[in-house]
This record gives C-alpha cells, sequence and structure tokens, in this order.
C-alpha cells in the first residue's frame, strides 16, 4: 500500500463523525442573569502539561508554548515529566532527559543544569511558568538502573524501567533536588521561583508504570523532596501526590502520613481521566468515567479536617490516560468531539468542587505537540506540525471569561447529577447537551454555550433562544454582540485537512491554507436591544458571546 493511501486511511480512521447531514432543529431556551452573580470565575484551564519536555524547545513546540502563555501571560503552567531524567535530551514518545545528574568516578555527584534551564528559559520567556515535577529517577541514583530507558511504542513495549526505581541513597537524592532549587533562585531569582508549583513524581500509586518502589518508599522520597525544596526557598509553594485517580486509598493514606510527619503542604494534586470506547463503528466518549474519578478525590479531601481547606490542582485532567496512545476509541482528538467535551467538562468539575466544598485551583489538560509526527497523527494533542486543533481554540474561549460568574440556565443542560450517572447518552434530542456559563466583567458579558453528546454520531442542530436578563444600565442602548464559533465549519483546522484530502505532506500553500482554517476568528458584530437572540449550535460546536454596550 503507496504512503499516500496509507495516509488517507488513518486520516479517515480520526475522521470527526459529527457532520449533521439533517436540517432538522430542536429548540432550546437560555436565561442569563446579568444581575446575579454566582461567585468569581476561576482560570482553573490554564495548566498544561506534557511526557516529553524536550519538544518544548523544538521548532513547534516553542510556537504552542508561546500560544499558550498569550492565553494568560504569566498566569499559564506547565508540567512535564522526565526533568531529571538521564539522557542526551533527545525525545521520543513518553520519554525525554535532561542529563541533570550524573556521578564522577568516586561516585561524587556532578550536576548540569543547562537542559532544565533551556526547558524553562523556553517557558518564561514566552509568559509561562513551570509546575515542577520532581522526577524521574536519574541513573546513577537509580537501585535498578538497567535497563535504563524504556522501549514503550503505541501498542507494545515496557514502561517502567531503571528511571522509575527509587534512589539508592536518599540523601544524595535530597542534596540533588536543593541543588537544583538553589540553582533556579540564583537564575531566575526569589519573587519568581516562588511563584511555581514543586510536587514529586508522577502517579506512584500505578506500580506498574511510573513507580517501582512500594508506598511507603514514595512517602519518604516526598518528604526529603519537600525539605529540599525548602531548605533552597523557605517560601516555595510544595505539595502532591500527582497520583492516578484510581479510586483507591492512596490520597488519604498521604495525607494522613504528611499530616503525621508535619511534612508542608501547600497544595493537593490528582489526576483524572475519562474513558472512551469504539462502539458500533464510533467513538463513545467516558464523561462521567471522568467526573467519577475527581469526585472521588474531592470526597477523599473534603473529609480530612488538616486538608479539606487546601488549594486542589488536578494535576492531568483528560478524556483518557495516554496522550502518546493511537487506535479507534482515540478517534475523537482532532476534531469537534474533543473541543466540545472540554467545554462541558470544566464547568461541570468546577461544580463538582463546589459542591463538595473544596478549593479546585487548577485541572491540567496533559495534551502539547509530538514534534515532527505525521499531520494529525492521532495524538493528545493541541496542535500537529504547528497547526492548531479545534480544541486549542476553546481554551482561547475559556480565557476570554473574567470577572463574576452570572445565573445561567439552559434546558437542554444535562443535570450534573445525571452526568456523573450515565454520561450524555441516549438517541433523543432531550438526551444532548446544551450547556451555558456566563460572565460578566465590569461593562463586558460573556456567554458560553456547547452542544456535546458522549456519542460521535451526527445530530441535528439545536436552535438556541437566548434571553439576556437584567444587563446594566450602561447598555441601556443594546449591546454590540461578537460571537466566536468552534465547530465543523469555524476554527476547525482538521475539517480543512480533510477537505483537500488529507495529504501526507502539505505544500506551502495547504499549510497556510490549515492555519488560516485553525485560526478562530469573530464573526461580524451585531447590534441587539432588548438583550434577546437566536442563532444555531451545531452538534459539538461551542459558541462564545461577547457583549458590550452600544454606544
Amino acid at each position: 500500500m503507496s504512503l499516500l493511501k496509507t495516509a488517507l486511511l488513518t486520516a479517515a480512521l480520526f475522521m470527526s463523525a459529527a457532520v449533521s447531514t439533517s436540517a432538522d432543529s430542536f429548540p432550546v431556551k437560555i436565561e442569563v442573569d446579568a444581575a446575579k452573580t454566582t461567585g468569581p470565575v476561576e482560570p482553573i484551564w490554564r495548566f498544561f502539561g506534557a511526557d516529553e519536555p524536550n519538544y518544548a524547545t523544538m521548532k513547534d513546540g516553542r510556537q504552542l508554548i508561546g500560544e499558550l502563555g498569550a492565553l494568560s501571560p504569566g498566569h499559564v503552567y506547565f508540567r512535564a515529566h522526565n526533568l531529571l531524567t538521564s539522557g542526551d535530551g533527545t525525545p521520543a514518545l513518553k520519554w525525554g532527559s535532561t542529563n541533570a545528574y550524573t556521578e564522577d568516578a568516586q561516585g561524587h555527584p556532578v550536576y548540569n543544569w543547562t537542559i532544565i534551564d533551556r526547558i524553562f528559559d523556553t517557558y518564561l520567556a514566552r509568559g509561562v511558568k513551570p509546575y515542577v515535577e520532581i522526577g524521574f529517577m536519574p541513573e546513577a541514583l537509580s537501585t535498578q538502573p538497567e535497563p535504563y530507558q524504556h522501549n514503550w511504542r503505541p501498542g507494545s513495549g515496557n514502561l517502567r524501567t531503571g528511571w522509575a526505581y527509587p534512589p539508592k541513597d536518599y540523601g544524595k537524592w535530597e542534596e540533588l533536588v536543593y541543588q537544583w532549587v538553589k540553582h533556579c533562585v540564583e537564575r531566575y531569582g526569589h519573587e519568581e521561583v516562588a511563584s511555581w508549583y514543586w510536587e514529586t513524581w508522577n502517579e506512584a500509586n500505578l506500580p506498574q508504570y511510573y513507580w517501582g518502589g512500594t508506598r511507603e518508599e514514595f512517602f519518604k522520597l516526598h518528604e526529603v523532596s519537600v525539605k529540599a525544596v525548602r531548605r533552597a526557598l523557605p517560601e516555595a509553594r510544595v505539595g502532591g501526590p500527582d497520583m492516578a485517580g484510581a479510586n483507591d486509598d492512596f490520597m488519604a493514606a498521604f495525607m494522613d502520613h504528611m499530616e503525621k510527619t508535619g511534612t508542608p503542604t501547600d497544595f493537593l494534586s490528582f489526576h483524572a481521566k475519562g474513558g472512551p470506547e469504539f462502539v458500533d463503528g464510533h467513538v463513545r466518549m467516558g464523561l462521567a468515567t471522568q467526573l467519577k474519578a475527581a469526585d472521588h478525590e474531592f470526597r477523599a479531601i473534603a473529609a480530612s479536617p488538616a486538608f479539606k481547606d487546601k488549594p486542589i490542582i488536578i494535576g492531568e485532567f483528560d478524556p483518557e490516560g495516554c496522550a502518546a496512545c493511537q487506535g479507534p476509541a482515540n478517534a475523537y482528538r482532532n476534531g469537534t468531539m474533543y473541543s466540545s467535551y472540554t467545554a462541558a467538562t470544566f464547568p461541570r468539575v468546577a461544580e463538582l468542587a463546589r459542591r463538595r466544598g473544596v478549593r479546585l485551583e487548577g485541572a491540567l489538560s496533559w495534551a502539547f505537540e509530538f514534534e515532527d509526527q505525521r499531520y494529525f497523527a492521532g495524538f493528545r494533542q493541541l496542535a500537529s506540525n504547528g497547526i492548531d486543533l479545534p480544541v486549542l481554540n476553546v481554551f482561547r474561549l475559556f480565557a476570554q471569561m473574567k470577572g463574576q460568574h452570572l445565573a445561567a440556565t439552559s434546558d437542554h443542560e444535562t443535570p450534573l447529577d445525571t452526568v456523573l450517572s450515565d454520561g450524555v447518552r441516549g438517541d433523543a434530542d432531550a438526551k444532548t447537551d446544551v450547556g451555558v456559563t456566563a460572565a460578566r466583567d465590569g461593562d463586558t458579558v460573556t456567554v458560553l454555550v456547547w452542544h456535546y453528546h458522549d456519542d460521535d454520531v451526527a445530530g441535528p442542530d439545536a436552535a438556541v433562544s437566548l434571553a439576556l436578563n437584567h444587563l446594566p444600565a450602561s447598555f441601556k442602548k443594546g449591546a454590540i454582540v461578537t460571537r466566536y464559533r468552534v465547530d465543523k465549519d469555524h476554527a476547525n483546522s482538521f475539517a480543512a485537512y480533510q477537505t483537500m484530502g488529507a495529504p501526507l505532506a502539505p505544500d506551502n500553500a495547504q499549510y497556510a491554507a490549515l492555519q488560516a482554517a485553525a485560526e478562530l476568528k469573530p464573526d461580524a458584530p451585531i447590534a441587539i436591544k432588548d438583550g434577546r437572540l437566536t442563532f444555531d449550535l451545531p452538534r459539538q460546536g461551542v459558541t462564545l458571546l461577547v457583549l458590550k454596550p452600544a454606544s
């Protein structure tokens, strides 16, 4: 089979199915009360991450880091695995390295911050701050150093090798962490480094993947790591354990141990993932699975008097668990299934946190880019070969929502309890989730509306009737409304790629066309006088309305 035919077949596999061919639509009523605020807008979306730290310094990685930083300069954070892993900095899937620690012939430590500095410099120059994961184990410190680099690849291989084991000398590990933080303070300054997050390791409750030691050994590793960070920078923000949300007792045990040992804990972190399936020829998302995983940890934290008021970072918050994996169940990623899922998920996890009475500070999307891979290869990413995917544009919509949340209702928004128990399933229009969140910042009102269903199949548009009640006095002459859209026809590079025949290597003109198709462009502003407007929202569509007073 030719390379072109292979590319076309693979592109078809990852094609989003939700391109409605029906002229029918169903009515949806949405109301926003601009006089009733419900709390501050918390930008929980502003956290991102990746397995492969070295991608950030490469051509497309640098570009994407800059785009993330532009969302909210100085307030976006990036978390990466492998910051202490041994190697020459050559990336691979689920792999990276910095060679920060080696030993001389006498066993004395040798520190080299060159590659780590390049990574952090790249972040900071583009408005992004590190969410520092302290890991993984340098080869010279590993209790089981051989084999060291894993041979994992999509579908095969062994992930847990020498990098995943406890240190043979906790004293040397502590000194490594101390020297690293000390170096960062010297290079970037106390105030800057104190604004970062520092946490130990990744998913130590998954021994088959990320941790080759016992639970107690991880707790010890965390204790000495925190001690080292605070020794170098007493005001540093430290926390953890960035565990996998596996419905186990790991978080409760962690909190109990940290309380007993008096280990400083400024924030708590865990992961929550969904569970998509390939059913009857299409992807069925697992929104309920992801929210249940978050809620399990929220409950555990809320039950702890010592920790219930701590800020929470969901250190990985994604539709499933492997960004570098491919396959039919992951065929949602390139198109609007991923973007509409994201729009529907973030408001709900914030609602879950409010219900449990805990402080959700962030939910980190473990999605970045994969350098020099095939176009739209089906990885979980925000851009492909420098071309933004629809999901990245949803974060651009989130970034425009500021100030105070407003009371907002939709008669087709699936209740949270129903989503937790059943997801968003069923054939009837009433089973489709058309939800809303709204905010007001001074004289600007923003309204985000999504049209989501767990099943990646075609369906009718939502005919939305929106009523904006009790607009401020500044709107007495009416409102100017600007609409942004992410759907099958707007801000969608993948749809454009399909239309041009899924070329294996787009030429310059095609590449420019893909970049243009990816761009989030506002519709021409329209004027309204009574605070009411109507619009169609396609299935898997997301729209943001920005209202400003008419002059």
